[in-house]
């Protein structure tokens, strides 16, 4: 199987600044052991210009972008507007299962503002920050990126096969 080029950045004050270990990326790392390289892992505050920069500063170095936190409705919680600013196209279908899913198991899950979206040639996803909810969303999609990620660099195979 080919292997994908992932970006991780947490965002968090806590973990930022050391006060709190970044369990939630270390799902995301386990969970994409077998079809991914983790070329890049940031853990940054939770500051929309912040996030911006590091978006920027992994795009086209990497096909996909996970980000973890910061995609509540605390005042801090900025993820989602930092991605939308920077992203050429939304894809709403990601955010939407993930969020209908985990509905399904709390009904918090209608409370995520996360997005997804394409930058250049590069696959951004929003991702909660507790850990056993990025499990949870990242498991809901995990087996359609590799298409997306094809389809995102021009694969020209067709899709209804």
């Amino acid at each position: 199987m080919k292997k994908y080029t992932v970006a991780i950045i947490t965002v968090s004050d806590k973990g930022s600044r050391g006060e709190r270990e970044d369990k939630s990326g270390k799902v995301i790392e386990e969970l994409l052991k077998t079809w991914a390289e983790i070329v890049s892992y940031s853990i940054i505050p939770d500051e929309k210009e912040d996030i911006k920069k590091e978006l920027i500063a992994n795009v086209d170095k990497v096909d996909l972008i996970l980000t973890n936190g910061g995609t509540g409705l605390h005042p801090r919680d900025v993820t989602p507007e930092a991605t939308l600013e920077i992203i050429d196209k939304e894809v709403p279908g990601i955010a939407e299962v993930m969020r209908m899913e985990g509905f399904k198991k709390t009904k918090q899950a209608i409370l995520s503002r996360a997005v997804a979206g394409i930058k250049g040639k590069t696959l951004i996803i929003n991702l909660p920050g507790s850990p056993k909810a990025v499990r949870e969303s990242l498991e809901v999609i995990l087996e359609a990126l590799p298409h997306a990620i094809d389809k995102i660099k021009g694969d020209p195979s067709e899709c209804a096969q």
